[in-house]
């Protein structure tokens, strides 16, 4: 059983054991920062049976405070990666899988991939001993696996450092054209993404599912403690923001009778900032800057209610924005 992101690596590892004739299945994760697509694109063209499973539940504890600490912005790789193996070798268990593997190469990635980082994955992961690493088993200690025989190590790879050519190379001996660029899809490494999570790691201690799936859309401003205003950047964040918007909990402000942005505070308790967060909404609409506009306020469990402001500049609203990580 595999760990797939659906990249080159993860592709090649699975068909460098399914040459051997080894039974190769792969598992995918979800979450609300990472997600499978590239795996089901893996899987449809490899043929690989692949299972995917969403684990927030079990993933959001150890994003709170990775015992290995973060990488440049909230990406706890280290301790995530012995998360995934941890819950794969439980699956491995029930499936009667014989072992582990992924498509990590040794030196690969400086802090996540070099032997130290790969044996403490190993040992947190609950599994040592079980896991395989395909690429750079020539590189590796002899796994238990090789030992008994179930795979040959002859037949594994060497491959080390930065370079794509090897795989590159491999990847057209197994006739294999069609393969993501080597960019990372976890929201956890993105500037961006990271200074919004960290805003609300460090306001609230329980997070919602869609206050997570929020924080990829629209602009985020913190206008109190308590208050963090969402408001859509065009109509296709507004659409998304609408998905995600829960009438009984949040409070929703958008322009009346004129087009313009949907802001929405999630979870909101009452405060002095309705009419702030309104006025920073109806600054990004086509309402004149200098004369009152009319804006729709809804607040939870109660009917809309229109008040009248005056829009804020967009450059006066941003020193209340969450800017990316630096």
């Amino acid at each position: 059983m595999g760990l797939c992101s659906g990249g080159l690596d993860s592709i090649l590892a699975g068909l460098v054991l399914r040459r051997q004739g080894i039974d190769v299945v792969w598992i995918s994760f979800e979450t609300p920062f990472f997600d499978a697509e590239k795996a089901r694109a893996a899987a449809a063209q490899t043929g690989i049976e692949l299972i995917v499973k969403d684990i927030t539940d079990r993933y959001l504890p150890m994003l709170a405070a990775p015992p290995a600490g973060y990488g440049q912005f909230v990406n706890p790789c280290m301790d995530c990666h012995a998360l995934m193996f941890r819950i794969a070798g439980e699956m491995m268990e029930e499936l009667g899988a014989d072992f582990l593997f992924s498509g990590e190469v040794v030196g690969q990635r400086p802090m996540s991939q070099v032997k130290p980082s790969l044996r403490y994955v190993e040992k947190r992961s609950g599994y040592d001993g079980y896991i395989l690493r395909p690429l750079s088993a020539k590189n590796l200690p002899m796994t238990p696996m090789e030992e008994k025989g179930l795979v040959d190590r002859d037949q594994l790879c060497d491959f080390s450092g930065r370079s794509r050519k090897p795989q590159m190379a491999l990847a057209k001996q197994f006739g294999i054209t069609d393969y993501p660029a080597p960019a990372g899809g976890c929201l956890l490494t993105d500037a961006g993404f990271a200074a919004r999570l960290k805003d609300l790691m460090a306001h609230r201690q329980k997070w919602l599912r869609r206050e997570l799936d929020l924080l990829k859309y629209g602009r985020h401003l913190r206008l109190d403690a308590g208050t963090k205003l969402v408001v859509g950047r065009n109509k296709a964040e507004n659409e998304q923001i609408a998905r995600l918007y829960d009438p009984e909990a949040d409070t929703r402000i958008r322009m009346n009778q004129m087009a313009g942005p949907l802001g929405i505070i999630v979870e909101y308790t009452a405060g002095a900032c309705i009419r702030q967060a309104a006025a920073i909404c109806a600054g990004y609409s086509k309402a004149a800057g200098d004369q009152p506009a009319e804006v729709e306020v809804t607040l939870p469990g109660e009917d809309a209610r229109v008040i009248s402001v005056v829009p804020v500049n967009p450059e006066i609203a941003s020193q209340w924005m969450i800017l990316s990580c630096r």
